[in-house]
């Protein structure tokens, strides 16, 4: 599939996912009741994301995770072409504008390895592959946290039948949706 396929796929996505956030405006309540469904390690690190322009908010499952002890963490862009890196945050702390619009903490808070990533997509497909945005931040974020468990976070209406699949793909270990968690076998 060329690059102009994938990204009319992208503004298919994005168009129907601000559908979804105005036909199921109490989401994250939804998916913070499967939070116990997650299954995370006593102890894991969890990162989430600040969400923006439409994306699943995954906020309220991040409260129920630090209300059960697990730390958290965001991401932040340092560089183009490179993986996110994860700072630790709590509940409250400021969050700094990256330029690309998004919500990041500040570069002096600790740096830590997440062992569970929640995370954004546009769309996913049966098998767990996600469609992002095309920077390729979370693909090559996922290749080297290779053995850490990513779930993505989206709303059910998401889904699309069998998405592109290119060589630096990588696919999630679940999905959280408002209707519960798939997880998905490799």
């Amino acid at each position: 599939m060329t690059r102009l396929d994938k990204q009319t796929l992208r503004q298919r996505a994005s168009s129907r996912r601000l559908d979804l956030v105005r036909e199921v405006p109490d989401f994250a309540q939804r998916i913070a009741a499967f939070v116990d469904d997650l299954n995370i390690a006593s102890g894991a690190i969890v990162s989430g994301y600040w969400p923006m322009g439409g994306e699943a908010d995954p906020r309220l499952v991040m409260s129920a995770l630090a209300a059960k002890g697990h730390a958290l963490a965001l991401p932040r862009v340092e560089k183009k072409n490179a993986p996110l890196v994860f700072h630790r945050w709590r509940e409250g702390e400021k969050l700094v504008t990256h330029k690309f619009g998004m919500a990041e903490p500040h570069v002096d808070r600790e740096i830590v390895v997440p062992d569970v990533l929640l995370v954004p997509l546009l769309a996913f497909d049966a098998d767990g592959y996600r469609l992002g945005y095309g920077g390729g931040f979370y693909d090559r974020t996922l290749s080297f946290l290779a053995r850490k468990t990513a779930i993505g976070v989206a709303y059910a209406g998401q889904q699309v039948k069998r998405l592109p699949r290119e060589a630096h793909d990588h696919p999630l270990d679940a999905v959280l949706t408002e209707n519960g968690l798939r997880r998905f076998t490799r």
